[in-house]
């Protein structure tokens, strides 16, 4: 049997060893990939354990496979029942081994299931799901000793700083717990310690756990909840827990197996909600543990407490660590979103519901993402819980302004968590709903006022005994002190990150608070006065849901008029108006257009300027950036880069709404290199639907590349011919850039790309020989820029080529003297070719279409004899005055001047390019204009001005024959502001 098991693991292992390798993942791109921890990861693949289930799905869907085959050579890896009773060898033969099987597969039932409670959903079942399905390991943290950063850190460790102002340990929760045998666990409500406590039982009891807790493998677990425990007078004894639990097994265990599995060391004792015991009992419990720690000192003992129960070092002397359960991550909460609807799924009956849950999860991710204040409010199992069940029962229509949202949250935390779960006033006080929110919101506001994060206990002591004398009910039953306790005991959103310091455990519950506080004190004033600080948004759109409709108008009025009169902050103050119009359920109509109309000048943005100018405002503009629809593509790239340089899960819900548009798809994959590689590959660039081109920056991006299906490709930085190629097939790959490769030295690896169209070697100072590129019969179009080392008579084997680009020192006196026997159709010169040649024999090349020229060169004349010539490019020192030398060239009917510089102007093209039909000038200089007059018998040209500069003679062309890109804003008073009026620019 023993062989079997080994052999079905090393099975498994090989398989995602052998998975790994196809899909050419590092380590450190499948965990990503996998949310998963080093240690997790590693040794799931090589470790001498089997790996928990969660972990092989997790695995399964990085490595993009099926996770069925996976999870049934894990099964054939698992210990029988006959492997266990050999674990459990210390065992009485009389019977023990035999009860503990039974034991272990109640536990495994009996807590593998997933409860939440407060959850105000029409059906039951959705409040349980299979505890596999849906366990989060979370991050926990333990303070590091001063002097002590750093030493010993396990590699699966991260340092980050901690409060009052010492450094902590993060880990997932395995590796935090690794080899503790005493451990006590703070967190918030609904922060998943309970959770903790049941993965932990049922991983014991299935004999199923990671590597890192090996020390608890055989053991016996005690799930011991003390809000159960304490109801029964004193404090169960090890003989006791089954019945104190209600286990229906208690009449069947042996006489005094208890005492055996703890006093052997195999008992785990898991004691839940320290917190939850009255104030009065806590010293009875503490005795109760101490008795217990005398009694079996090798015991494993992990307890759970909320932050504020019982002070920092509680338990100190008797050993215990302590560890901290820290917020959810952005990536915890998409795959606690994920788990939540796949267990879900598991429940419903019909594949129409399985497939809209699919469609909710997805849906789901995007609004956690793109709204920053329901993000931050889903930092904990129970809150993301609330949320997914509010948005499923709602059928993917969570509340429009999230006020009910939040209601329900506090609602939860404050009264009806406590209230289902049976607790009744540990503290000895009962507050209703109305009374701790009229107390919590003078906490808030006075924070908010005095722009702090935290107060001091006295501060907050004196804010309430204010209170009192207005609530008899409760100064009846408490002081300013007890009642300051209760809030923090039984509250859920008010804690004591230090000894003397309280806060609010979400800022998104301070602002909420606050903001009634600030409505029903009638501070409109204050909060228009405020509104230009960051610190202040969310405060003014909170204000504006809770205000009754005329002090909405008042508010919103204010608000605009202050931007209007306020140069500096003009901007932020009337996009900040536009964003709270999202949370006015009832407004006046005139008051509504007015407050459009303001943003309308600022949004959609139009350039690369504008699109800064507006990311500088902050994140409150994401909610007001449009998708693709009706924008034009120089809008379409704006949105895109605006949300490019904000950054962060908001800002990619924005462009993932541009995905499938036919436009800005040079700014989609431009944006990659600012995201988590991984989730913008999948989630935007493998929906783009056709070809794209996309740059490759990092190894997390190379890892990325075989899943996108695209034949146009850069390399930036120094990647191995084998790293490039791999994930490219030979038949698919038609556009290659090698960009900044200081290693690369040979190119036999494109051998095989025959269907290879366009190539580009820029800053490849190591490439010499490009013989081999002659093979490649698809090839027309090669760049060459800076490098140098290259053996330029190569190029006259290449008798396929179209188009050339070369920007590098040459030694040939002219481009008559280059060994190119192609012929060419487009000629692209940058700056340092241009300085080493002259255009003298250009025209063996009679095919030619386009010349571009990034410098002065000598022999411009000689492109009159090109009589194909249609394009000539002028970029970078290329001035217009080279011109004059040349003859009348009516064959070019288009220029593009790329650079408008100082001496520029237009007077010679009439003369000199009298077939010209558009026209194209860059100039983005404002004290730089153009002046269109010299071109005035030009009717029939079409001019575009790219950029900011003023531009003169205008007057002599018809109205659309002179087009401004960025296009300016007219309309509207508002919209034909300039920028710098609206405060985008300085």
């Amino acid at each position: 049997m023993g062989g079997e098991i080994r052999d079905g693991l090393a099975e498994l292992k090989e398989q995602l060893r052998r998975l790994r390798a196809e899909r050419r993942l590092s380590m450190a791109g499948l965990e990503l990939r996998a949310g998963l921890g080093h240690t997790t990861a590693s040794g799931a693949l090589n470790g001498p354990t089997v790996p928990s289930e969660a972990t092989v799905v997790a695995l399964a869907r990085a490595l993009g496979t099926d996770a069925s085959p996976l999870l049934e050579l894990r099964r054939k890896a698992l210990p029988t029942a006959a492997v266990r009773t050999v674990v459990s060898r210390d065992a009485d033969a009389g019977g023990d081994a035999q009860f503990e099987e039974r034991y272990r597969q109640y536990v495994e039932q009996r807590h593998g299931q997933l409860s939440v409670v407060g959850l105000d959903l029409s059906r039951p079942d959705r409040v349980c799901w299979p505890l596999d399905a849906a366990y989060l390991s979370l991050e926990l943290s333990a303070p590091i000793p001063v002097g002590r950063a750093g030493d010993g850190l396990p590699a699966s460790a991260e340092l980050r700083l901690g409060t009052p102002g010492g450094e902590v340990r993060v880990e997932r929760a395995e590796q935090a717990l690794a080899g503790l045998r005493r451990v006590l666990v703070r967190g918030l409500a609904g922060g998943g310690k309970t959770t903790l406590l049941q993965w932990l039982a049922v991983a014991i009891a299935r004999g199923d756990l990671p590597t890192e807790l090996a020390h608890v493998e055989g053991c016996v677990p005690f799930v011991l909840p003390l809000r159960t425990l304490v109801r029964r007078g004193a404090l169960p004894g090890p003989q006791d827990y089954l019945e104190a639990v209600g286990c229906p097994l208690q009449g069947a265990q042996p006489s005094g197996w208890a005492d055996r599995v703890l006093s052997t060391g195999r008992g785990v004792l898991l004691i839940d909600g320290l917190d939850e015991v009255p104030q009065t009992q806590r010293a009875q419990a503490r005795q109760w543990l101490r008795e217990l720690l005398a009694a079996y000192p090798q015991a494993v003992y992990l307890m759970t407490t909320r932050p504020s129960a019982v002070p920092e070092g509680w338990l100190a002397d008797c050993e215990f660590s302590e560890l901290t359960v820290r917020a959810m991550s952005t990536r915890d909460v998409a795959v606690f979103v994920t788990r939540w609807h796949a267990a879900a799924a598991v429940a419903t009956d019909t594949e129409q519901e399985r497939t809209h849950l699919a469609a909710l999860e997805t849906e789901l991710k995007d609004t956690v993402r793109f709204q920053r204040d329901l993000a931050r409010l889903t930092t904990t199992p129970l809150l993301c819980a609330l949320v997914c069940a509010l948005h499923r029962d709602r059928r993917g229509h969570l509340p429009h302004g999230r006020m009910e949202l939040y209601e329900a949250a506090l609602s939860m935390l404050m009264v009806r968590r406590d209230r289902e779960r049976d607790i009744g006033a540990p503290e000895g006080l009962v507050l209703t709903e109305h009374q701790s929110i009229q107390l919590l919101q003078r906490l808030a506001y006075w924070l908010i006022r005095n722009g702090q994060t935290e107060m001091d206990h006295e501060t907050a002591h004196a804010l309430i005994d204010d209170a009192l004398p207005a609530m008899p009910q409760v100064a009846c039953q408490s002081d300013a002190a007890g009642v300051l306790d209760h809030l923090l005991a039984r509250s859920g959103v008010l804690r004591a990150p230090a000894a003397d310091t309280i806060d609010f455990v979400h800022r998104t519950f301070q602002d909420y608070l606050g903001a009634k506080a600030a409505v029903e004190a009638r501070d409109i004033p204050l909060l228009v006065r405020q509104a230009h600080d960051d610190q202040w948004e969310d405060v003014l759109r909170m204000a504006v849901a809770h205000a009754r409709p005329h002090e909405r108008v008042t508010l919103l009025r204010r608000l605009i008029t202050r931007g209007d009169r306020a140069l500096r902050h003009r901007a932020r103050l009337h996009l900040l108006a536009a964003a709270c119009l999202e949370h006015a359920t009832e407004i006046d109509p005139d008051v509504r257009q007015e407050v459009e109309q303001r943003a309308a000048a600022l949004v959609p943005p139009r350039s690369e300027g504008e699109a800064s100018a507006l990311a500088a405002v902050g994140p409150v503009i994401l909610g007001l950036l449009p998708g693709p629809d009706r924008l034009e593509e120089d809008e379409a790239e704006a949105v895109i880069r605006t949300a490019e340089i904000i950054g962060g899960d908001a800002a990619l819900t924005v462009i993932k709404k541009f995905r499938t548009s036919t436009q800005a798809r040079w700014a989609l994959t431009n944006a990659w290199n600012s995201f988590d590689s991984h989730d913008y590959a999948r989630e935007v660039l493998a929906h783009i639907p056709c070809d794209f081109p996309v740059t490759v920056r990092s190894p997390e991006q190379l890892a990325e590349l075989h899943s996108l299906q695209t034949g146009q490709v850069a390399f930036l930085g120094n990647f191995t011919a084998e790293e490039m190629m791999a994930p490219l097939g030979p038949q698919d790959l038609h556009d290659l850039n090698i960009n900044r490769n200081f290693e690369l030295r040979e190119l036999d690896f494109l051998r095989p790309y025959t269907a290879l169209v366009r190539l580009g070697l820029l800053k490849c100072p190591n490439i010499v020989d490009l013989a081999l590129l002659a093979d490649l019969s698809s090839l027309v179009t090669l760049t060459l820029a800076d490098c140098d080392a290259v053996r330029i008579d190569d190029l006259e084997a290449l008798n396929r080529l179209q188009s050339l680009s070369l920007n590098m020192e040459l030694p040939h006196p002219n481009v008559g003297a280059l060994p190119v026997s192609a012929d060419l159709t487009t000629l692209d010169l940058g700056t340092a070719t241009c300085r080493s040649l002259t255009l003298d024999g250009i025209a063996r090349w009679p095919n030619l279409r386009r010349l571009d020229l990034s410098g002065p060169i000598g022999g411009l004349s000689h492109a009159a004899k090109l009589l194909e010539l249609e394009d000539l490019i002028l970029l970078g020192d290329a001035c217009l005055s080279m011109l004059e030398e040349l003859p009348p060239v009516p064959q070019v009917n288009e220029l593009w001047r790329g650079s408008w510089r100082d001496g520029d102007d237009l007077s010679l093209l009439p003369t000199k390019l009298p077939g010209l039909r558009k026209l194209t000038v860059c100039a983005f200089t404002p004290d730089r204009p153009v002046d269109l007059t010299p071109l005035r018998g030009m009717t029939d040209l079409a001019i575009r001005i790219q950029g900011t500069a003023p531009v003169l003679g205008t007057e002599h062309f018809p109205t659309d024959a002179v087009v401004r890109a960025p296009r300016p804003r007219v309309g509207t008073r508002q919209r034909g502001r300039t920028l710098a009026e609206c405060g985008l620019l300085p």
